[in-house]
């Protein structure tokens, strides 16, 4: 096999493995679909208001960190969970820690619509 063709076999993997991933946040996490739901009205809201190529790309591209964040939460969640299912503080924190990142990855999507609304009513 070439270098090329291996190259471009190792693109596909990691995506059908990526969107493993996807696949299972989506079937297990119904926190991946509210979030989805909140993107495509932040989305929507974004292009049908008057704003710039840039605040509805930096809207748009906050809320897909958002769904990212969620993934990530999920993943350390299954980690923490395959080490043992007893009550541990580590293990709480853990995954505390996790869903912290998902609500502040939200609230930074949340000041970025605070700071591009004010913009607009100056």
């Amino acid at each position: 096999m070439g270098l090329i063709q291996e190259q471009a076999q190792r693109v596909w993997q990691r995506t059908v493995w990526s969107w493993d991933g996807v696949k299972h946040v989506w079937q297990t996490e119904g926190s991946l679909k509210q979030w989805i739901v909140a993107n495509i009205i932040s989305a929507g809201l974004a292009l049908a208001l008057p704003l710039s190529a840039a605040e509805t790309a930096l809207i748009c591209a906050g809320g897909v960190l958002v769904l990212a964040a969620e993934c990530m939460n999920t993943a350390i969640e299954r980690v923490v969970d395959d080490i043992g299912t007893d009550i541990r503080p580590a293990a709480k924190q853990a995954k505390d820690t996790a869903s912290a990142a998902v609500a502040i990855t939200a609230i930074a999507v949340g000041v970025a619509w605070a700071v591009i609304l004010g913009a607009m009513l100056i």
